[in-house]
C-alpha cells in the first residue's frame, strides 16, 4: 500500500467552499483503480491549512491511473484553483507501524 501525502494551502478566505467542493472531488479519485480511501484533515493552527492523506494499492494508481485520466482534469478544475502554492505531493510505504492493541 502507499500512502499519498500533500499538504494544502488553501487562499484565505475560500476554506469552507475549497471544503465543499472536495466533498464534491472525492467522486472523482474515488472511481480509479487501486484507489482504497482519503481523508481530508484541517490544521488546526493555520486555518488555512489541510492535509490530503490518500491511500493507494500501487503507486502507479496514482502516478498513472488517476494523474492520466478524465477524472484528474475533473478533480483538477474544482479543486486547482484554490492552492497558493501549489502543493508538493510525496508518497509514503509503512516501514513500522504499532496499533495499541
Amino acid at each position: 500500500m502507499i500512502l499519498e501525502v500533500a499538504i494544502l494551502k488553501v487562499k484565505k478566505g475560500k476554506e469552507k467552499q475549497f471544503e465543499i467542493d472536495f466533498e464534491k472531488a472525492g467522486q472523482f479519485i474515488s472511481s480509479i483503480k487501486g484507489y482504497l480511501n482519503h481523508s481530508l484533515k484541517k490544521c488546526i493552527e493555520q486555518d488555512n491549512q489541510y492535509i490530503l492523506l490518500v491511500n493507494w494499492e500501487k503507486l502507479e494508481n496514482h502516478t498513472i491511473d488517476f494523474r492520466l485520466s478524465s477524472q484528474y482534469l475533473e478533480w483538477k478544475k474544482l479543486l486547482h484553483n484554490y492552492y497558493d502554492p501549489f502543493p508538493i505531493v510525496e508518497h509514503y510505504v509503512t516501514i513500522i507501524e504499532h496499533d495499541k492493541n
